[in-house]
């Protein structure tokens, strides 16, 4: 196993790898275009049902429901049976919503169907960081873990586009539709191109392991093995449990909570920015090109922060990128802004905000071994997902109390400090 996996990290990614990264890119267009095609619709769906805004809430809160059990509970099952078999639940969870939300006409089974949706996102998303990296050589790896999260900013901004021109004309579930056609066609590129890891197959022996890794072997342009290695088991605990053995615990924690503020300004950016535009003067069409400016910045910063992170280290990176931000965003609250200084400040948030976020994903896939890598990422992704829903809550509440932008956005940077010190505080050799 180690010669066969050594070589492969010292060596030139072949055309399958690249492939491999490719495909998980392209699902984390997911995400983006589930996030921002409810946004967009919520409007019409309102209108069209007579709902109230608490009920719409509802349905927002479903889907990140959802999205949280789904990192709980399906993406650690991707240690135990597979990377490729999570990810055709997975994606099958996600077309099955979308297009069954196209056709729904009913408030209570739309609730059903958006955490359905969500448990198939959260599904994903673990095991899209834990694939790329397993199938990165060593040059690309922090690189191609950080590349594929730029999948959800750019699926953002495609959906927003597409949304916004097409909705008056074609009504929402025309949207979902669409949106469901999409996910489908993912799920086949999975059926047919995906494949598990070396790492996870050597790792998960079973009576066709040797079968299998030969074929793979063969696209990666290695030779065949006669049996498989014997494998020294360096973790005896499985599951959550051996995140928090000697080895592991002091890292999970500080990554942990670095995930949970993390999300908190991320998911809080994300829902108000384009209102917060809107309130600041700016016409309609302005203040949803102020939110795809904020994905537009999180998508070149997604896709930088891994090859800065290898350059000059993971944790230096992300803490830089924090803190970075957190200046950005206290420029935008003591800032007399114009329409120019917002566009530019909201893309440098997205860019070091999401941008450093996303570095923890790298981080994970550095931290966990193989063995219990999507299980690592899995629950981080989960914990972060509580600050997520918690983040826009909050900030709802407080302005509805009367508290000013400024003091807001003061608020909500403070966090971003935590989570750049809590990684600068991880003490591993593998960062």
């Amino acid at each position: 196993m180690k010669n066969n996996l050594t070589e492969l990290s010292n060596r030139p990614m072949t055309s399958f790898q690249w492939l491999m990264v490719a495909i998980c890119f392209i699902l984390n267009f997911n995400d983006g275009i589930d996030v921002l095609i409810v946004s967009f619709s919520s409007t019409e769906i309102i209108k069209d049902w007579g709902l109230s805004k608490t009920e719409m809430g509802y349905i927002f809160s479903a889907g990140l429901a959802g999205m949280t059990f789904g990192a709980f509970l399906i993406a650690p099952q991707a240690d135990k049976f597979g990377r490729r078999r999570i990810f055709l639940i997975s994606v099958g969870m996600i077309a099955l919503g979308m297009l069954s939300v196209g056709i729904c006409q009913q408030y209570s089974l739309m609730l059903l169907l958006r955490f359905i949706t969500g448990l198939g996102i959260g599904g994903i998303l673990p095991t899209m960081a834990a694939t790329a990296a397993e199938f990165s050589n060593q040059k690309y790896r922090d690189f191609n873990v950080g590349l594929v999260q730029a999948g959800w900013p750019i699926g953002a901004i495609l959906t927003g586009l597409l949304c916004a021109k097409f909705i008056p004309i074609f009504g929402w579930h025309t949207m979902f539709l669409g949106a469901g056609c999409v996910s489908l066609l993912m799920w086949l590129m999975v059926y047919f191109f995906m494949t598990d890891s070396l790492e996870f197959m050597f790792n998960n022996p079973n009576a066709h392991t040797l079968e299998a890794a030969n074929k793979l072997l063969i696209k990666l342009n290695q030779p065949s093995l006669e049996s498989l290695p014997k494998i020294e088991n360096t973790i005896e605990k499985v599951g959550v449990s051996a995140l928090f053995t000697n080895t592991y615990k002091n890292s999970t924690i500080k990554v942990w909570v670095a995930a949970f503020f993390g999300f908190m300004t991320l998911y809080t950016l994300m829902s108000w920015v384009p209102t917060i535009a809107k309130d600041s003067g700016l016409p309609f069409e302005l203040a949803t090109w102020v939110g795809i400016m904020l994905n537009i910045g999180a998508a070149i910063g997604s896709a930088s922060v891994g090859a800065i992170g290898s350059k000059f280290g993971l944790r230096q990176t992300i803490f830089t990128f924090m803190l970075v931000a957190f200046v950005v965003m206290q420029t935008y609250a003591f800032s007399t802004l114009t329409t120019t200084l917002i566009f530019i400040l909201v893309l440098l948030i997205g860019f070091f905000v999401q941008g450093g976020f996303n570095g923890i994903w790298p981080t994970l896939s550095r931290i966990y071994e193989a063995k219990i890598r999507t299980t690592g990422v899995g629950y981080t992704v989960g914990i972060g997902r509580v600050g997520a829903i918690l983040g826009p809550l909050v900030f709802g509440y407080f302005s509805d109390l009367g508290l000013s932008i400024q003091a807001l956005f003061i608020a909500f940077s403070i966090p971003l400090l935590m989570m750049g010190v809590c990684i600068w505080a991880i003490r591993s050799d593998k960062l």
